[in-house]
């Protein structure tokens, strides 16, 4: 037998601290399309590219940061008429993304917002159409202030004021990038 030196710490259990898993989508892009455009024969995909510039713009004015290099986007049409912008969009919850889509009218106003994927344990009541109804016909006129105009959900605090941040800093991109657009 060989006296070669023993790791004393082999035989201590091995211990992992793993958070829990938990995601689940609601809608796809189709989906979530026809939710907020029910009537609507196109969409036409338009991604913007956002420099360091625009996104610069974008947090002076929405006071959140954009953190995507490009944001989706798609040109609602129908029959030729322009109808508004879709766009889907990620925010933080309190530790994982939640992935939603928001229906702009072309003055910028909101005109609906749904929740696509939702991967926090708690809080899922953002999904709750009662709470989604609150974001209605705002614009960047309205204070977006958690519980002054839009209230806030016990236990979801994070994933609602990150969602209302969201919705802003969506009509700051409609305002700075897609409000000039006409119907061509």
């Amino acid at each position: 037998m060989t006296n070669q030196p023993i790791n004393s710490l082999w035989f201590l259990p091995m211990t992992f601290v793993v958070a829990p898993a938990h995601s689940t989508d609601y809608l796809s892009v189709a989906q979530a399309q026809s939710l907020l455009f029910p009537d609507t024969a196109s969409f036409i995909e338009q991604p913007r590219l956002l420099t360091s510039d625009a996104k610069d713009q974008i947090k002076s004015l929405s006071g959140t940061r954009q953190r995507q290099d490009t944001q989706p986007i798609w040109r609602v049409e129908q029959n030729g008429e322009f109808k508004g912008w879709f766009i889907v969009d990620d925010v933080i919850g309190k530790h994982e993304y939640i992935t939603y889509a928001v229906a702009i009218s072309p003055d910028g106003s909101v005109l609906g917002m749904e929740i696509m994927s939702y991967r926090e344990t708690h809080g899922g009541e953002v999904r709750e159409p009662g709470w989604r109804q609150q974001f209605l016909g705002k614009t960047l006129a309205d204070p977006f202030k958690l519980e002054q105009d839009v209230s806030n959900i016990s236990g979801a605090t994070l994933s609602c004021r990150n969602l209302l941040d969201g919705v802003k800093r969506l009509l700051v991109i409609h305002k700075l990038f897609l409000a000039q657009e006409v119907a061509s």
